[in-house]
């Protein structure tokens, strides 16, 4: 049986993983779903100072105090930023990756400006702002997430859609103005991609490609982890076998 430790999305938390909790759990597998800090049931901790670094130590600390080994770590989206700080940090206690239509940033690059979001000096601009104690706490991803459901829903149940949008919260600025210290370039770790074909992450796609990653195409949206947990989860055993 396998280990898992499931890393949550922009806007998210560890109740995200509610339904693929459940079916890889009925199987017989393990599984963590941390919540990084200022998200979910964290939202209360949420700070100008909140960004890759705190997240990745969130998920280190899991490893270390759980005495988790052989791990499979899976990042959805926004969490795909944090996943190459955790191998840096505690690679020994991971088995592979499972990049879930995830970002896949370079070092250095900074959420806001690769995405479109901002320009790199304006991205720049807001990092140094929350260092010296100013700006905004939040990004609002929480409430531009639910504005753009209504002129594109999501691939799921409409009930289902409403427990999504009802439970999303903030997120930490820094998370998307910070520069990101270790890229997805230098992971050694075997990283599988599964690709939603209704997404905005494509360029991810790309991304993931170029650095010789295994794709798995999913015809679903980028919240499939939620809209299709059942198909999500398939893949992702057959991928550890």
């Amino acid at each position: 049986m396998t280990t898992f430790v499931l890393m949550h999305g922009g806007g998210m938390g560890g109740w995200t993983w509610k339904f693929m909790r459940e079916i890889l759990e009925s199987k017989g597998h393990t599984v963590y779903t941390p919540t990084f800090t200022g998200f979910g049931e964290r939202e209360h901790l949420i700070s100008r100072s909140a960004g890759n670094d705190v997240h990745v130590s969130d998920i280190v600390n899991v490893l270390k105090f759980e005495d988790l080994h052989d791990v499979v770590l899976v990042a959805h989206s926004y969490a795909g930023t944090v996943a190459p700080g955790v191998l840096a940090q505690a690679g020994d206690r991971i088995k592979r990756v499972i990049y879930l239509d995830a970002i896949v940033p370079k070092a250095g690059e900074r959420i806001a400006s690769m995405m479109g979001f901002a320009s790199e000096e304006e991205a720049a601009g807001l990092d140094a702002m929350l260092e010296s104690g100013e700006g905004p706490v939040g990004s609002g991803v929480h409430l531009q997430q639910r504005e753009m459901a209504k002129t594109h829903p999501h691939m799921m149940d409409r009930d289902r859609e409403k427990w999504l949008l009802d439970n999303l919260s903030d997120q930490p600025m820094r998370a998307t103005s910070c520069a990101i210290p270790v890229g997805a370039e230098s992971i050694k770790h075997p990283v599988d991609y599964i690709a939603a074909k209704h997404t905005i992450m494509t360029a991810m796609h790309e991304r993931a490609k170029e650095l010789g990653w295994p794709i798995h195409e999913h015809p679903g949206d980028h919240a499939f982890n939620v809209g299709d947990p059942e198909g999500v989860s398939d893949i992702i055993l057959e991928i550890v076998g």
